[in-house]
């Protein structure tokens, strides 16, 4: 029997998405994932350290497991990495009762707007907060699909996938052919009640609402779902929900000048076959040129991963 779950696939330490490409790939390993496990997803948004999912799934460990082992090998194959990426374990919290369950999914769709990335959820492009109430929102489908001959460019070898996902020019599934999006707008009844939601601010409210499901699960909270999560202090976030965060270099960005200008001015072929050394002039240099913090520079440089004597 498939049960609802959220699931919180981290990092750590480390970045799992360095560029545009990676976010793409990892929505798609998930995808095909939810396929061969027969799962259903109901929401998605994958961020720069961690990516949180919500989903009908049989099993969810296994669900989690096949996605994380495509995106790992990939991962390390394009970045010259060895070894295992990210967190043992995925987090894993079974949902019960449809407060429950709503609560999981407004979490992950607002999981951009907490970490300070954008000033709504719907600002965000790598999640599935554009895909629910479309028409009556007014958001269109605005890039072209991609020729199907063209797909195994931006997956694993020797894989399937059912005929209705479709894949746009970027190299990522539309959202639309993978997410059960009628279910979840069922779930949220009406578009001003979706934009409601997406836009109230944590609270008292959403536990006492959770309550109304009499389950055994314990709430879907700020502070349960980003544990392990070393981004923000749990205040940041919450301020964060307001929208007015002052705008600073995402990872994305930051990663972008170290792959295509440092990295190939050091004679590297990636950011990790950097030394020691040339990691502490890095920081040094990103810390002073792009006003970011040394936990920053360091997260982006992958300053935890072990290194040699290069």
């Amino acid at each position: 029997m498939r049960k609802p779950y959220h699931i919180c696939i981290s990092g750590g330490d480390e970045l799992i998405c360095r560029s545009e490409d990676d976010y793409h790939r990892l929505f798609n390993c998930i995808a095909l994932s939810v396929h061969e496990t027969d799962s259903v997803l109901l929401a998605d948004a994958e961020m720069s350290s961690h990516a949180h999912l919500g989903v009908r799934t049989e099993d969810p460990l296994e669900m989690a497991s096949r996605a994380w082992l495509m995106y790992s090998r990939y991962f390390n194959r394009k970045y010259g990495r060895q070894g295992r990426l990210g967190e043992e374990s995925p987090f894993v919290l079974e949902l019960e009762g449809i407060h429950h369950i709503l609560a999981a999914i407004c979490y992950i769709l607002r999981n951009p707007l907490h970490h300070g990335l954008s000033s709504t959820p719907f600002g965000y492009r790598f999640s599935s907060a554009n895909v629910y109430f479309r028409k009556e929102l007014g958001k269109w489908l605005d890039e072209d699909l991609l020729q199907e001959k063209s797909y195994y460019k931006h997956l694993p070898r020797l894989t399937s996938y059912p005929p209705n996902y479709k894949m746009t020019q970027s190299g990522v599934y539309l959202r639309e052919t993978v997410i059960d999006v009628a279910e979840v707008e069922n779930m949220f009844l009406t578009p001003r009640s979706y934009i409601y939601y997406m836009n109230r601010l944590s609270g008292e409210e959403w536990k006492s609402e959770q309550e109304k499901d009499r389950n055994q699960q314990p709430p879907v909270t700020l502070d349960l779902i980003e544990k392990g999560i070393s981004l923000h202090s749990l205040d940041k976030m919450l301020s964060n929900e307001y929208g007015r965060s002052r705008k600073s270099m995402s990872d994305i960005e930051i990663c972008s000048i170290i792959d295509r200008q440092i990295v190939p001015e050091l004679g590297r072929s990636s950011v990790y076959m950097l030394n020691e050394h040339e990691v502490s002039d890095a920081i040094r240099y990103l810390s002073q040129t792009c006003s970011i913090s040394e936990f920053q520079a360091r997260r982006c440089l992958a300053a935890s991963y072990p290194r040699g004597s290069r």
